[in-house]
C-alpha cells in the first residue's frame, strides 16, 4: 500500500490505455509519455502495461507502507527519498514509512512512478487508466488527492533481488540520433499530411513553416497551438469522423489542436496533419508555452523510428533480465 501525502490537480493513475472502445465514444486515455511507462515498468520487473502514477502538477509526495521497489521515469530530476536526492530512470528500494518527494522538474512536464507489482487498481474495459472526462478507471475516475491509499500488487522481485541501482540511459540521450534536440528553441515534431491537408494554401506551407506555441488552454485531451492562424482556401462542410491521438485539427479560428491521450473520439474540423506515433511522447513532455516546429515526415521514416525505439526497449529488457539473473545466481 502507498499513501498520497501531497498532490496537485490532474495527477492520475495511468497505464498504456484502453484501445478498442472508440466506436462507443470511449477515449483510450493512458499515459502522455508511454515510453517512460514502458521503461519504468521494465526497471522494476513489471509487465510494460502495469499501472503507474502520472505526475504533472508538483510538488507531489507519497509514503511507502512496505518495502517497495520503485523507479521514477519521464521528467528530469528534483526527486528525493527521505531527503536523499535520487536520479530518474533508475530503480530503488524504499523501506516502510519512507517518503518520496518530487518537485517541479527542470525542463520537462511529466514524471511517472512505477512500483514493483504495479498499482492494484480495478481493470475497467481492459485498462487501469483514469478517464477524467468519463469519471471512471484509475483512482475512482478522479485525480489523486492527499490521504488516498492505493494498493500495490505482489512484487516477486522484492523478496529475492537487490535491484537498487539498475538504471538506463534515458531515451532522449540513447536515441539522440532518432530524436533530435530543439531547433532554435523549438522542439521538432514529425508529422504526416492528413486528410484535408490539400485544402490549405500552398500545400499547407503556413502550417509547416512557422513555429507554434502550446497554449495555456491545453490539457490531456488536446494541445491548442498559438501562432499565425491558418485556414482552408475554401469553406467546406464536413461530417464528424473518427480521430485518434496525434491528429492535428484546425477549427474555424485557424489555430490547430493536437489530439492527445484523452483525445476526442470524433470531430468534424479539417485535419491538416498527424503526428507520428513515436513522437507523441515528446509532445507529452512539452510544457505549456513550449515552442514546436512540425517537420514533414514519411511513412518510411516513421517506420524506421518505430524500429529504433523497439530495439532500445528490447535492449533495456534484455539487459535488465541479464542483471537480475546474475544477481540471483550470486545470492
Amino acid at each position: 500500500m502507498i499513501e498520497i501525502c501531497e498532490s496537485g490537480p490532474f495527477n492520475t493513475v495511468q497505464d498504456l490505455g484502453r484501445p478498442g472502445y472508440r466506436d462507443i465514444g470511449v477515449s483510450a486515455s493512458g499515459a502522455m509519455d508511454p515510453f517512460a511507462v514502458r521503461i519504468g515498468n521494465i526497471l522494476v520487473g513489471n509487465d510494460e502495461n502495469a499501472a503507474v502514477i502520472e505526475v504533472q502538477t508538483f510538488p507531489f509526495s507519497l509514503r511507502f507502507e512496505r518495502r517497495t521497489v520503485f523507479a521514477v521515469t519521464g521528467a528530469d530530476g528534483h526527486i528525493n527519498l527521505d531527503g536523499s536526492e535520487l536520479i530518474p530512470w533508475c530503480a530503488y528500494t524504499a523501506g516502510p514509512g519512507q517518503v518520496l518527494l518530487m518537485q517541479q522538474p527542470p525542463r520537462l512536464a511529466r514524471s511517472y512512478i512505477s512500483v514493483g507489482g504495479g498499482l492494484d487498481i480495478p481493470v475497467v474495459m481492459g485498462s487501469r487508466s483514469t478517464s477524467l472526462r468519463g469519471g471512471f478507471g484509475g483512482n475512482a475516475g478522479r485525480p489523486l488527492a492527499k490521504g488516498d491509499r492505493i494498493a500495490v500488487g505482489e512484487d516477486l522481485q522484492i523478496a529475492m533481488l537487490p535491484v537498487t541501482g539498475l538504471a538506463v540511459v534515458e531515451p532522449a540521450v540513447a536515441l539522440r540520433e532518432v530524436f533530435p534536440g530543439p531547433l532554435d528553441g523549438a522542439v521538432p515534431i514529425r508529422a504526416l499530411p492528413a486528410g484535408e491537408h490539400d485544402l490549405f494554401a500552398g500545400d499547407g506551407e503556413a502550417f509547416w513553416s512557422q513555429t507554434w506555441r502550446i497554449s495555456s488552454r491545453s490539457d490531456r485531451t488536446g494541445y491548442r497551438l498559438s501562432g499565425e492562424p491558418i485556414t482552408p482556401t475554401a469553406s467546406i462542410e464536413m461530417r464528424s469522423h473518427g480521430v485518434v491521438p496525434g491528429v492535428i485539427q484546425v477549427p474555424p479560428g485557424g489555430e490547430p489542436i493536437v489530439q492527445m491521450s484523452d483525445a476526442n473520439t470524433a470531430g468534424g474540423y479539417p485535419k491538416v496533419a498527424g503526428v507520428i506515433d513515436c513522437d507523441l511522447w515528446r509532445l507529452g513532455q512539452a510544457r505549456i508555452g513550449a515552442r514546436l516546429k512540425f517537420v514533414r515526415s514519411t511513412h518510411a521514416e516513421a517506420r524506421a523510428i518505430e524500429q529504433a525505439v523497439a530495439r532500445y526497449v528490447e535492449d533495456v529488457r534484455h539487459t535488465s533480465q541479464m542483471v537480475k539473473r546474475a544477481l540471483k545466481a550470486m545470492a
